[in-house]
Protein backbone atom coordinates (compact mmCIF):
# COMPACT_ATOMS: atom_id res chain seq x y z
CA UNK A 1 0.00 0.00 0.00
CA UNK A 2 2.89 2.23 0.79
CA UNK A 3 4.36 1.60 -2.20
CA UNK A 4 1.34 2.36 -4.24
CA UNK A 5 0.64 5.90 -2.39
CA UNK A 6 4.50 6.04 -3.79
CA UNK A 7 3.59 5.55 -7.54
CA UNK A 8 0.51 8.42 -6.51
CA UNK A 9 2.74 10.92 -5.67
CA UNK A 10 5.51 10.43 -8.27
CA UNK A 11 2.14 10.91 -10.79
CA UNK A 12 1.28 14.02 -8.61
CA UNK A 13 4.60 15.29 -8.91
CA UNK A 14 4.89 14.69 -12.89
CA UNK A 15 2.11 16.24 -13.31
CA UNK A 16 3.16 19.31 -11.42
CA UNK A 17 6.19 19.24 -13.31
CA UNK A 18 3.82 19.15 -16.53
CA UNK A 19 2.10 22.33 -15.43
CA UNK A 20 5.64 24.32 -14.78
CA UNK A 21 7.16 23.74 -18.08
CA UNK A 22 3.94 24.53 -19.73
CA UNK A 23 4.23 27.94 -17.78
CA UNK A 24 7.48 27.87 -19.04
CA UNK A 25 6.90 27.55 -22.48
CA UNK A 26 3.81 29.87 -22.39
CA UNK A 27 6.65 32.59 -21.02
CA UNK A 28 8.89 32.00 -23.71
CA UNK A 29 11.42 29.76 -21.64
CA UNK A 30 12.80 26.63 -23.00
CA UNK A 31 11.23 23.40 -22.64
CA UNK A 32 12.82 20.23 -21.94
CA UNK A 33 10.03 18.25 -23.88
CA UNK A 34 10.07 20.46 -26.84
CA UNK A 35 13.13 22.71 -27.97
CA UNK A 36 11.63 25.27 -30.15
CA UNK A 37 13.33 28.72 -31.28
CA UNK A 38 13.74 31.09 -29.09
CA UNK A 39 14.35 34.13 -31.37
CA UNK A 40 11.88 36.63 -30.11
CA UNK A 41 14.29 39.69 -31.40
CA UNK A 42 12.51 42.87 -33.32
CA UNK A 43 9.70 42.20 -36.29
CA UNK A 44 11.99 43.49 -39.49
CA UNK A 45 9.84 46.48 -40.66
CA UNK A 46 7.61 45.69 -43.94
CA UNK A 47 9.60 47.22 -46.12
CA UNK A 48 12.90 45.60 -45.45
CA UNK A 49 11.00 41.65 -45.41
CA UNK A 50 9.24 42.67 -48.79
CA UNK A 51 11.73 41.70 -51.09
CA UNK A 52 13.99 38.82 -48.47
CA UNK A 53 17.52 37.88 -50.50
CA UNK A 54 18.06 36.01 -53.87
CA UNK A 55 19.76 33.17 -52.86
CA UNK A 56 23.23 32.02 -55.32
CA UNK A 57 24.35 29.29 -56.07
CA UNK A 58 27.42 28.31 -54.15
CA UNK A 59 30.25 26.69 -56.19
CA UNK A 60 30.70 23.65 -53.57
CA UNK A 61 27.17 23.13 -53.03
CA UNK A 62 27.43 23.44 -49.01
CA UNK A 63 25.70 26.36 -48.17
CA UNK A 64 23.37 29.50 -50.27
CA UNK A 65 24.75 32.57 -49.90
CA UNK A 66 22.56 35.97 -50.27
CA UNK A 67 22.81 39.04 -51.74
CA UNK A 68 21.57 41.97 -50.66
CA UNK A 69 20.18 43.07 -54.68
CA UNK A 70 19.60 41.11 -57.57
CA UNK A 71 22.00 41.29 -60.77
CA UNK A 72 22.08 41.72 -63.56
CA UNK A 73 19.76 44.20 -65.84
CA UNK A 74 16.49 45.54 -63.82
CA UNK A 75 13.38 44.50 -65.42
CA UNK A 76 10.88 46.85 -66.58
CA UNK A 77 8.63 48.82 -63.93
CA UNK A 78 5.40 46.79 -62.95
CA UNK A 79 2.81 47.99 -60.65
CA UNK A 80 1.99 45.22 -57.67
CA UNK A 81 -1.03 43.71 -57.83
CA UNK A 82 -1.89 41.38 -55.68
CA UNK A 83 -4.25 38.41 -57.23
CA UNK A 84 -5.97 36.48 -55.18
CA UNK A 85 -7.59 32.92 -56.22
CA UNK A 86 -10.26 31.26 -54.63
CA UNK A 87 -10.64 27.17 -53.52
CA UNK A 88 -13.23 25.76 -51.43
CA UNK A 89 -10.00 24.68 -48.47
CA UNK A 90 -7.90 28.17 -49.47
CA UNK A 91 -7.73 31.58 -50.20
CA UNK A 92 -4.11 32.82 -51.60
CA UNK A 93 -3.44 36.27 -52.35
CA UNK A 94 -0.11 36.51 -54.77
CA UNK A 95 1.72 39.17 -55.82
CA UNK A 96 3.05 40.39 -59.43
CA UNK A 97 6.27 41.60 -57.88
CA UNK A 98 8.06 38.45 -58.06
CA UNK A 99 4.92 36.19 -58.19
CA UNK A 100 5.56 35.58 -54.55
CA UNK A 101 2.50 34.30 -52.24
CA UNK A 102 2.38 36.71 -49.48
CA UNK A 103 -1.23 35.63 -47.75
CA UNK A 104 -2.62 32.27 -47.61
CA UNK A 105 -5.89 31.79 -45.16
CA UNK A 106 -7.26 28.12 -44.53
CA UNK A 107 -11.29 28.18 -44.84
CA UNK A 108 -11.89 25.38 -42.79
CA UNK A 109 -9.68 26.48 -39.63
CA UNK A 110 -10.15 29.25 -37.43
CA UNK A 111 -7.76 31.13 -36.35
CA UNK A 112 -6.42 29.81 -32.53
CA UNK A 113 -7.07 32.94 -30.50
CA UNK A 114 -10.12 34.90 -32.45
CA UNK A 115 -12.55 31.95 -33.84
CA UNK A 116 -14.21 34.58 -36.07
CA UNK A 117 -11.19 34.48 -38.27
CA UNK A 118 -9.47 31.87 -40.70
CA UNK A 119 -6.29 30.94 -39.91
CA UNK A 120 -3.81 32.75 -42.03
CA UNK A 121 -0.66 30.75 -42.60
CA UNK A 122 1.72 32.95 -45.08
CA UNK A 123 0.94 36.49 -44.68
CA UNK A 124 2.89 39.99 -45.01
CA UNK A 125 1.68 42.50 -42.26
CA UNK A 126 3.14 44.36 -39.09
CA UNK A 127 3.68 41.14 -37.00
CA UNK A 128 4.35 38.49 -39.42
CA UNK A 129 6.46 37.96 -42.21
CA UNK A 130 5.63 34.71 -43.73
CA UNK A 131 6.28 34.21 -47.85
CA UNK A 132 7.31 31.48 -50.27
CA UNK A 133 9.40 32.80 -53.29
CA UNK A 134 10.48 31.22 -56.51
CA UNK A 135 13.43 32.50 -58.88
CA UNK A 136 16.19 31.53 -61.10
CA UNK A 137 19.67 32.20 -60.35
CA UNK A 138 22.63 32.37 -62.56
CA UNK A 139 22.47 35.49 -64.35
CA UNK A 140 19.99 38.15 -65.04
CA UNK A 141 17.16 36.23 -65.27
CA UNK A 142 13.71 36.91 -63.34
CA UNK A 143 13.50 36.40 -59.48
CA UNK A 144 11.54 37.09 -56.80
CA UNK A 145 11.88 40.41 -56.76
CA UNK A 146 11.00 41.03 -60.93
CA UNK A 147 7.46 41.76 -62.06
CA UNK A 148 5.64 39.04 -63.65
CA UNK A 149 2.15 39.71 -65.50
CA UNK A 150 -0.54 37.58 -64.92
CA UNK A 151 -2.62 35.79 -67.97
CA UNK A 152 -5.95 36.67 -67.60
CA UNK A 153 -8.11 33.48 -65.90
CA UNK A 154 -10.43 32.16 -63.34
CA UNK A 155 -9.56 33.19 -60.44
CA UNK A 156 -12.08 31.60 -58.52
CA UNK A 157 -12.73 27.22 -58.15
CA UNK A 158 -16.25 27.41 -58.93
CA UNK A 159 -17.72 24.45 -59.81
CA UNK A 160 -14.36 23.08 -61.43
CA UNK A 161 -11.92 20.90 -60.08
CA UNK A 162 -8.57 22.64 -60.39
CA UNK A 163 -7.65 26.93 -61.10
CA UNK A 164 -4.39 27.78 -62.11
CA UNK A 165 -2.63 31.58 -62.01
CA UNK A 166 -0.07 32.23 -64.55
CA UNK A 167 2.80 34.75 -64.31
CA UNK A 168 5.11 35.42 -66.67
CA UNK A 169 8.51 37.39 -66.54
CA UNK A 170 11.24 38.49 -69.42
CA UNK A 171 14.60 39.76 -68.31
CA UNK A 172 17.80 39.78 -71.05
CA UNK A 173 15.42 38.05 -73.45
CA UNK A 174 15.10 35.11 -70.66
CA UNK A 175 11.34 34.21 -69.75
CA UNK A 176 9.88 32.86 -66.61
CA UNK A 177 6.77 31.53 -66.60
CA UNK A 178 5.26 30.29 -62.73
CA UNK A 179 1.98 28.41 -63.28
CA UNK A 180 0.10 27.93 -59.69
CA UNK A 181 -2.06 25.16 -59.88
CA UNK A 182 -5.12 25.00 -56.97
CA UNK A 183 -7.25 22.23 -56.60
CA UNK A 184 -10.24 20.97 -55.24
CA UNK A 185 -9.97 20.11 -51.63
CA UNK A 186 -6.18 20.23 -51.78
CA UNK A 187 -3.78 22.01 -49.78
CA UNK A 188 -1.07 20.78 -52.37
CA UNK A 189 -0.36 23.92 -54.65
CA UNK A 190 1.37 22.74 -57.81
CA UNK A 191 4.31 25.30 -58.67
CA UNK A 192 5.32 24.74 -62.47
CA UNK A 193 8.53 26.77 -63.60
CA UNK A 194 9.21 26.80 -67.36
CA UNK A 195 12.27 28.91 -68.66
CA UNK A 196 12.92 29.69 -72.15
CA UNK A 197 15.76 31.41 -73.69
CA UNK A 198 15.12 33.77 -76.38
CA UNK A 199 18.20 35.35 -76.70
CA UNK A 200 21.13 34.36 -78.30
CA UNK A 201 23.52 32.31 -76.40
CA UNK A 202 22.95 29.06 -74.03
CA UNK A 203 22.28 29.53 -70.28
CA UNK A 204 22.33 27.30 -67.42
CA UNK A 205 19.86 28.83 -64.88
CA UNK A 206 19.23 27.27 -61.34
CA UNK A 207 15.42 27.78 -59.69
CA UNK A 208 15.35 28.27 -56.43
CA UNK A 209 12.37 27.78 -53.81
CA UNK A 210 12.87 29.94 -50.49
CA UNK A 211 10.52 29.39 -47.59
CA UNK A 212 10.99 33.11 -45.49
CA UNK A 213 9.71 33.83 -41.94
CA UNK A 214 9.98 35.93 -38.83
CA UNK A 215 12.08 34.60 -35.85
CA UNK A 216 9.39 36.06 -33.67
CA UNK A 217 7.00 34.31 -31.07
CA UNK A 218 3.44 33.33 -32.01
CA UNK A 219 1.18 34.16 -29.88
CA UNK A 220 -0.24 31.79 -27.07
CA UNK A 221 -3.85 31.12 -26.75
CA UNK A 222 -3.25 29.94 -22.90
CA UNK A 223 -0.88 28.16 -20.93
CA UNK A 224 -1.78 24.82 -22.20
CA UNK A 225 -4.02 24.99 -25.38
CA UNK A 226 -0.72 26.96 -26.77
CA UNK A 227 1.58 25.11 -24.64
CA UNK A 228 2.93 23.72 -28.64
CA UNK A 229 3.17 27.02 -30.07
CA UNK A 230 6.27 27.28 -32.25
CA UNK A 231 7.48 28.54 -35.47
CA UNK A 232 11.06 26.07 -36.69
CA UNK A 233 12.35 25.56 -40.21
CA UNK A 234 13.03 21.79 -41.02
CA UNK A 235 14.86 19.80 -43.58
CA UNK A 236 14.09 16.01 -44.72
CA UNK A 237 16.52 13.91 -47.08
CA UNK A 238 16.32 9.73 -46.93
CA UNK A 239 19.96 9.81 -45.47
CA UNK A 240 19.87 11.98 -43.22
CA UNK A 241 16.01 11.87 -42.37
CA UNK A 242 14.16 14.57 -40.51
CA UNK A 243 15.99 17.87 -39.03
CA UNK A 244 14.16 20.26 -36.99
CA UNK A 245 15.88 23.74 -37.01
CA UNK A 246 15.87 26.64 -35.21
CA UNK A 247 16.24 30.62 -35.82
CA UNK A 248 18.37 30.93 -33.13
CA UNK A 249 21.00 28.63 -34.22
CA UNK A 250 20.13 29.78 -38.16
CA UNK A 251 21.43 33.27 -37.08
CA UNK A 252 24.71 32.09 -35.44
CA UNK A 253 25.75 30.40 -38.35
CA UNK A 254 25.87 27.32 -35.85
CA UNK A 255 22.72 25.13 -37.11
CA UNK A 256 23.85 21.51 -38.73
CA UNK A 257 21.28 19.94 -42.00
CA UNK A 258 21.99 18.20 -44.66
CA UNK A 259 23.75 20.34 -47.82
CA UNK A 260 22.84 18.73 -50.84
CA UNK A 261 20.41 15.57 -51.90
CA UNK A 262 18.26 14.49 -54.69
CA UNK A 263 15.15 13.99 -52.48
CA UNK A 264 13.42 15.40 -49.87
CA UNK A 265 11.70 18.30 -48.70
CA UNK A 266 12.35 21.87 -46.60
CA UNK A 267 9.72 23.09 -44.64
CA UNK A 268 8.74 25.47 -42.14
CA UNK A 269 6.53 24.28 -39.00
CA UNK A 270 4.05 25.36 -36.93
CA UNK A 271 1.95 23.89 -33.63
CA UNK A 272 -0.48 22.07 -35.81
CA UNK A 273 0.46 23.56 -39.76
CA UNK A 274 2.96 23.16 -42.12
CA UNK A 275 3.96 25.03 -45.50
CA UNK A 276 6.87 23.10 -47.64
CA UNK A 277 8.48 23.11 -50.66
CA UNK A 278 8.56 19.56 -52.28
CA UNK A 279 10.65 19.65 -55.45
CA UNK A 280 10.20 16.59 -57.80
CA UNK A 281 12.39 13.63 -57.00
CA UNK A 282 15.71 12.89 -58.06
CA UNK A 283 16.83 16.05 -59.03
CA UNK A 284 19.58 17.49 -57.57
CA UNK A 285 19.48 19.95 -54.59
CA UNK A 286 21.25 22.68 -52.34
CA UNK A 287 19.78 22.89 -49.37
CA UNK A 288 20.20 26.29 -47.72
CA UNK A 289 19.40 27.86 -44.34
CA UNK A 290 19.88 31.61 -43.84
CA UNK A 291 19.24 34.69 -41.96
CA UNK A 292 18.40 37.14 -44.22
CA UNK A 293 17.74 40.09 -42.47
CA UNK A 294 16.74 41.28 -38.90
CA UNK A 295 14.97 38.83 -37.41
CA UNK A 296 13.99 37.56 -41.18
CA UNK A 297 14.94 33.79 -41.92
CA UNK A 298 14.84 31.67 -44.87
CA UNK A 299 15.00 27.82 -46.16
CA UNK A 300 15.14 26.55 -49.23
CA UNK A 301 16.54 24.18 -52.13
CA UNK A 302 18.68 25.45 -55.45
CA UNK A 303 17.87 22.99 -58.14
CA UNK A 304 20.25 23.17 -61.50
CA UNK A 305 18.03 23.31 -64.17
CA UNK A 306 21.23 22.19 -67.12
CA UNK A 307 21.67 24.32 -70.34
CA UNK A 308 19.35 25.61 -71.95
CA UNK A 309 19.91 26.27 -75.58
CA UNK A 310 18.97 29.65 -78.09
CA UNK A 311 15.39 28.86 -78.62
CA UNK A 312 14.94 25.78 -76.04
CA UNK A 313 12.32 25.53 -73.08
CA UNK A 314 12.93 23.24 -69.94
CA UNK A 315 10.57 22.67 -66.97
CA UNK A 316 10.77 21.99 -63.64
CA UNK A 317 8.04 21.08 -61.30
CA UNK A 318 7.19 21.14 -57.27
CA UNK A 319 5.04 20.65 -54.73
CA UNK A 320 3.98 23.79 -52.08
CA UNK A 321 2.05 22.62 -49.68
CA UNK A 322 0.49 24.43 -46.85
CA UNK A 323 -2.09 22.93 -44.65
CA UNK A 324 -2.86 21.07 -41.54
CA UNK A 325 -0.96 18.34 -39.69
CA UNK A 326 -3.90 15.46 -40.73
CA UNK A 327 -1.93 12.10 -40.30
CA UNK A 328 -4.15 10.40 -42.99
CA UNK A 329 -2.81 13.40 -45.70
CA UNK A 330 0.56 13.39 -44.60
CA UNK A 331 2.27 10.05 -44.92
CA UNK A 332 0.97 10.50 -49.21
CA UNK A 333 2.24 13.54 -49.77
CA UNK A 334 5.96 12.89 -49.97
CA UNK A 335 8.55 10.34 -48.20
CA UNK A 336 9.35 11.53 -44.06
CA UNK A 337 6.33 14.33 -44.42
CA UNK A 338 4.61 12.50 -41.39
CA UNK A 339 7.66 13.20 -39.34
CA UNK A 340 6.25 16.72 -39.16
CA UNK A 341 3.56 15.81 -36.75
CA UNK A 342 5.16 15.87 -33.41
CA UNK A 343 3.80 13.70 -30.83
CA UNK A 344 6.69 14.25 -28.36
CA UNK A 345 9.15 11.74 -26.48
CA UNK A 346 5.99 9.23 -26.45
CA UNK A 347 5.55 9.07 -30.42
CA UNK A 348 6.18 5.13 -30.31
CA UNK A 349 2.98 4.73 -28.15
CA UNK A 350 0.68 8.35 -28.96
CA UNK A 351 0.94 7.46 -33.22
CA UNK A 352 -0.42 3.75 -32.68
CA UNK A 353 -2.68 4.99 -30.16
CA UNK A 354 -3.75 7.84 -32.48
CA UNK A 355 -3.99 5.63 -35.19
CA UNK A 356 -6.65 3.45 -33.12
CA UNK A 357 -8.50 6.45 -32.14
CA UNK A 358 -8.96 7.21 -35.85
CA UNK A 359 -10.10 3.86 -36.79
CA UNK A 360 -12.98 4.79 -34.00
CA UNK A 361 -13.66 8.20 -34.70
CA UNK A 362 -14.29 6.94 -38.57
CA UNK A 363 -17.55 5.33 -36.78
CA UNK A 364 -18.56 7.36 -34.79
CA UNK A 365 -17.56 10.95 -36.11
CA UNK A 366 -17.06 13.02 -32.87
CA UNK A 367 -13.88 12.65 -31.33
CA UNK A 368 -15.28 13.46 -27.48
CA UNK A 369 -17.04 9.84 -27.87
CA UNK A 370 -14.15 8.87 -29.86
CA UNK A 371 -12.30 9.40 -26.34
CA UNK A 372 -15.04 7.78 -24.03
CA UNK A 373 -14.94 4.37 -26.02
CA UNK A 374 -11.56 4.56 -26.43
CA UNK A 375 -10.79 4.82 -22.57
CA UNK A 376 -13.80 2.06 -22.42
CA UNK A 377 -11.73 0.03 -24.79
CA UNK A 378 -8.43 0.61 -22.62
CA UNK A 379 -10.07 -0.62 -19.10
CA UNK A 380 -11.60 -3.47 -20.43
CA UNK A 381 -8.14 -4.53 -22.03
CA UNK A 382 -7.07 -3.78 -18.53
CA UNK A 383 -9.36 -5.32 -16.82
CA UNK A 384 -7.51 -8.64 -15.57
CA UNK A 385 -4.71 -6.72 -14.25
CA UNK A 386 -6.98 -4.38 -12.19
CA UNK A 387 -8.82 -7.53 -11.28
CA UNK A 388 -5.33 -9.25 -9.66
CA UNK A 389 -4.14 -5.67 -8.67
CA UNK A 390 -7.21 -5.19 -6.66
CA UNK A 391 -7.27 -9.00 -5.04
CA UNK A 392 -3.69 -7.88 -4.50
CA UNK A 393 -5.32 -4.98 -2.14
CA UNK A 394 -8.00 -6.60 -0.76
CA UNK A 395 -4.96 -9.19 0.42
CA UNK A 396 -3.38 -6.38 1.41
CA UNK A 397 -5.81 -5.15 3.61
CA UNK A 398 -6.55 -8.04 5.43
CA UNK A 399 -3.32 -8.29 6.82
CA UNK A 400 -2.14 -4.67 7.65
CA UNK A 401 -2.94 -5.44 11.73
CA UNK A 402 -0.05 -8.28 11.30
CA UNK A 403 1.81 -5.15 9.53
CA UNK A 404 1.27 -2.50 12.17
CA UNK A 405 2.77 -5.31 14.59
CA UNK A 406 5.29 -6.07 12.72
CA UNK A 407 6.32 -2.13 12.19
CA UNK A 408 5.40 -1.38 16.16
CA UNK A 409 7.55 -4.67 16.89
CA UNK A 410 11.20 -3.44 15.03
CA UNK A 411 10.11 0.33 14.70
CA UNK A 412 14.01 0.87 15.98
CA UNK A 413 15.42 -1.35 13.28
CA UNK A 414 14.33 -0.81 10.00
CA UNK A 415 16.05 -3.62 8.47
CA UNK A 416 15.25 -6.17 10.32
CA UNK A 417 11.62 -4.27 9.73
CA UNK A 418 12.04 -5.14 6.13
CA UNK A 419 12.93 -8.44 6.51
CA UNK A 420 9.96 -9.38 8.49
CA UNK A 421 8.08 -7.48 5.96
CA UNK A 422 9.19 -9.57 2.99
CA UNK A 423 8.35 -12.58 5.25
CA UNK A 424 4.89 -11.43 5.62
CA UNK A 425 4.18 -11.07 2.36
CA UNK A 426 5.96 -14.76 1.37
CA UNK A 427 3.85 -16.44 4.06
CA UNK A 428 0.61 -14.58 2.88
CA UNK A 429 1.77 -14.83 -1.01
CA UNK A 430 1.17 -11.03 -1.52
CA UNK A 431 2.85 -9.18 -4.47
CA UNK A 432 3.40 -5.24 -2.60
CA UNK A 433 3.56 -4.14 -6.05
CA UNK A 434 0.20 -5.47 -7.39
CA UNK A 435 -1.89 -2.60 -6.70
CA UNK A 436 0.31 -0.38 -9.04
CA UNK A 437 0.40 -2.06 -12.43
CA UNK A 438 -3.01 -0.59 -13.23
CA UNK A 439 -1.67 2.29 -12.39
CA UNK A 440 1.82 2.33 -13.67
CA UNK A 441 0.41 0.88 -17.25
CA UNK A 442 -1.85 3.83 -17.67
CA UNK A 443 0.40 6.52 -17.51
CA UNK A 444 2.48 6.30 -20.76
CA UNK A 445 -1.22 5.91 -21.98
CA UNK A 446 -2.28 8.74 -20.27
CA UNK A 447 0.77 11.37 -21.30
CA UNK A 448 0.70 9.72 -24.61
CA UNK A 449 -2.71 11.23 -24.83
CA UNK A 450 -1.82 14.23 -23.50
CA UNK A 451 0.87 14.76 -26.53
CA UNK A 452 -1.95 13.14 -28.88
CA UNK A 453 -4.28 16.45 -27.90
CA UNK A 454 -1.18 18.93 -28.23
CA UNK A 455 -0.37 17.55 -31.71
CA UNK A 456 -3.75 16.86 -33.78
CA UNK A 457 -4.73 19.14 -35.76
CA UNK A 458 -7.83 17.17 -35.99
CA UNK A 459 -8.96 17.77 -32.38
CA UNK A 460 -8.10 21.06 -32.65
CA UNK A 461 -11.43 22.59 -32.24
CA UNK A 462 -13.68 19.45 -32.56
CA UNK A 463 -16.57 19.32 -30.25
CA UNK A 464 -18.11 16.60 -27.52
CA UNK A 465 -21.19 17.90 -26.14
CA UNK A 466 -22.68 21.16 -25.24
CA UNK A 467 -19.88 23.69 -23.22
CA UNK A 468 -16.74 21.35 -24.58
CA UNK A 469 -15.98 23.39 -28.54
CA UNK A 470 -12.26 22.53 -28.59
CA UNK A 471 -10.98 19.12 -26.91
CA UNK A 472 -7.59 20.31 -26.84
CA UNK A 473 -8.79 23.59 -24.92
CA UNK A 474 -9.65 23.53 -20.68
CA UNK A 475 -13.22 23.31 -19.89
CA UNK A 476 -14.42 26.36 -20.37
CA UNK A 477 -16.75 26.02 -17.16
CA UNK A 478 -14.99 23.54 -14.98
CA UNK A 479 -17.44 21.09 -15.38
CA UNK A 480 -14.82 17.88 -16.32
CA UNK A 481 -12.48 19.05 -13.31
CA UNK A 482 -15.40 18.77 -10.56
CA UNK A 483 -16.95 15.47 -12.00
CA UNK A 484 -13.35 14.73 -11.89
CA UNK A 485 -12.65 15.42 -8.17
CA UNK A 486 -16.21 13.89 -6.98
CA UNK A 487 -15.12 10.43 -9.23
CA UNK A 488 -11.93 10.09 -7.44
CA UNK A 489 -13.17 11.22 -3.85
CA UNK A 490 -15.85 8.05 -4.35
CA UNK A 491 -12.82 5.86 -5.69
CA UNK A 492 -10.72 6.82 -2.91
CA UNK A 493 -13.43 6.20 -0.04
CA UNK A 494 -13.35 3.04 -2.20
CA UNK A 495 -9.95 1.39 -1.60
CA UNK A 496 -8.74 0.25 2.22
CA UNK A 497 -7.89 3.37 4.10
CA UNK A 498 -3.85 3.93 5.10
CA UNK A 499 -3.05 2.84 8.43
CA UNK A 500 -0.98 6.04 8.82
CA UNK A 501 -3.37 9.00 9.62
CA UNK A 502 -1.16 11.61 7.76
CA UNK A 503 -1.35 9.56 4.77
CA UNK A 504 -4.96 8.89 4.71
CA UNK A 505 -5.62 13.05 4.62
CA UNK A 506 -2.96 13.32 1.77
CA UNK A 507 -4.95 10.63 -0.21
CA UNK A 508 -8.06 12.79 0.67
CA UNK A 509 -6.40 15.29 -1.21
CA UNK A 510 -4.99 14.30 -4.02
CA UNK A 511 -8.18 14.24 -6.04
CA UNK A 512 -8.85 18.58 -4.99
CA UNK A 513 -5.21 18.83 -6.28
CA UNK A 514 -5.37 16.71 -9.42
CA UNK A 515 -9.26 18.65 -10.05
CA UNK A 516 -7.14 22.06 -9.69
CA UNK A 517 -4.07 20.82 -12.35
CA UNK A 518 -6.81 20.01 -14.45
CA UNK A 519 -8.75 23.05 -15.02
CA UNK A 520 -5.57 24.19 -16.93
CA UNK A 521 -5.44 20.69 -19.10
CA UNK A 522 -6.98 20.23 -22.81
CA UNK A 523 -10.29 19.00 -21.97
CA UNK A 524 -9.93 15.74 -23.66
CA UNK A 525 -7.34 14.45 -21.44
CA UNK A 526 -9.53 15.10 -18.47
CA UNK A 527 -12.59 13.98 -20.03
CA UNK A 528 -10.64 10.61 -20.64
CA UNK A 529 -9.78 10.47 -16.90
CA UNK A 530 -13.31 10.89 -15.81
CA UNK A 531 -14.48 8.37 -18.00
CA UNK A 532 -11.91 5.86 -16.36
CA UNK A 533 -13.05 6.83 -13.02
CA UNK A 534 -16.48 6.30 -13.49
CA UNK A 535 -15.62 3.02 -15.14
CA UNK A 536 -12.80 2.44 -11.71
CA UNK A 537 -15.89 2.81 -9.53
CA UNK A 538 -18.32 0.00 -11.48
CA UNK A 539 -14.97 -2.28 -12.19
CA UNK A 540 -14.04 -2.33 -8.13
CA UNK A 541 -17.95 -3.14 -6.95
CA UNK A 542 -17.75 -5.96 -9.83
CA UNK A 543 -14.41 -7.02 -7.72
CA UNK A 544 -15.03 -6.39 -4.36
CA UNK A 545 -17.93 -8.14 -4.91
CA UNK A 546 -17.29 -11.26 -7.52
CA UNK A 547 -13.84 -11.71 -7.79
CA UNK A 548 -12.37 -11.36 -4.23
CA UNK A 549 -12.54 -14.33 -2.01
CA UNK A 550 -15.24 -13.38 1.08
CA UNK A 551 -11.74 -13.90 3.27
CA UNK A 552 -9.81 -11.65 1.74
CA UNK A 553 -12.84 -8.93 2.65
CA UNK A 554 -12.73 -6.79 5.51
Amino acid sequence: MDIKRTVLWVIFAFSLFLIWDNWMRHNGKPSLFFPTPTAQTKNASASASANGAVPTSSASATAASVATTATGEAAPVIKSELITITTDVVKADIDTIGGELKHLELLKHKDGTDHTRNMVLFDHSAKRTYLAQTGLLGGAFPNHRSGFVAKPGVRTLGDGNQVQLVLESEQSGIKLTKTYTFKKGDYIIDVRHDVTNNSGAAISPSLYLQLLHDGTKPESGGMFSGSGEFYAPAVYTESDKFQKLDFEKIGKGTDSHAKQSDNGWVAMLQHFFVSAFIPQEKTKREIFTKQVDTNLYAVGNVLPMGTVAPGATVTMNARLYSGPQESAKLESIAPGFELVKDYGVLTIIAKPLFWVMEQIHKMLGNWGWTIVVFTIAIKLALFPLSAAGYRSMAKMKVVTPKMQAVRERFKNDPQKMNQAMMELYKTEKINPLGGCFPILIQMPVFLALYWVLQASVEMRGAPWVGWITDLTSPDPWYILPVVYAISMYITTKLNPAPADPMQAKMMMFMPLAFSVMFFFFPSGLVLYWVVNNILSIGQQWVINNKLIPPEHKA
